[in-house]
């Protein structure tokens, strides 16, 4: 079982303390033993050295009241109640800063469909507080062809007059990940990121 970067994923919580001893990072962070039974997910990530076979990989980013760690686990798959794709800007936007609210209301008018993760989809999911002075905003678009990632050209012009850093990546029907940023520089090569690693692609060839 193998699930895309950014998928938010509930765990049994019957299973919650025996993933959770098999993390030596997170003894002694006792908030964590009600994590799960908080209603709290995990996020997907790739897969890494020592990760173990037939396991999925997950990763918990702890807000900074609790260490601001970055936690690693790989679970069976049984283990797994759901997963879902990261939430919708939309939805998210109630727990924004004020100072962000006319970038997102420019982000929605021009893709309805932006989803976020980071520290502003954290702090939505968790209701604990990821959100500081130096956040970014980081940003998903599903982007099916060459016409749909034009149509993010704008977000230059949206960045230009941020209060955050604007980041974030489209994501193609094939599963590649480009930084939008990327995209925007024009060059005939881009860094894309895939389940299994990162690598460079023509522009030419990100949607063939």
């Amino acid at each position: 079982m193998q699930l895309d970067r950014h998928r938010m994923v509930r765990l049994d919580p019957a299973r919650w303390p025996e993933i959770l001893a098999s993390q030596s990072a997170a003894r002694g962070i006792p908030d964590l033993s009600g994590w799960i039974d908080a209603g709290r997910p995990l996020v997907a990530r790739r897969a890494a050295c020592g990760d173990g076979a037939g396991l999925v990989p997950l990763g918990l980013p702890l807000p900074p009241s609790l260490g601001k760690q970055r936690l690693a686990f790989a679970v069976v798959p049984d283990a797994i109640l759901s997963d879902a794709p990261p939430p919708s800007l939309a939805d998210a936007l109630q727990r924004a800063p004020a100072s962000w609210q006319p970038t997102i209301a420019a982000i929605l008018a021009l893709a309805p469909e932006t989803r976020c993760f980071g520290s502003l989809a954290w702090e939505y999911l968790t209701g604990l507080p990821y959100l500081s002075a130096t956040s970014d905003l980081d940003l998903i678009w599903p982007v099916a062809d060459a016409a749909g990632a034009a149509r993010l050209a704008s977000l230059a012009q949206i960045d230009a007059a941020t209060p955050m850093r604007l980041d974030g990546e489209f994501v193609t029907a094939t599963g590649l990940a480009i930084p939008w940023r990327e995209w925007a520089s024009d060059a005939p090569e881009l860094l894309a990121k895939a389940r299994d690693g990162n690598c460079l692609i023509a522009r030419a060839a990100v949607f063939t």
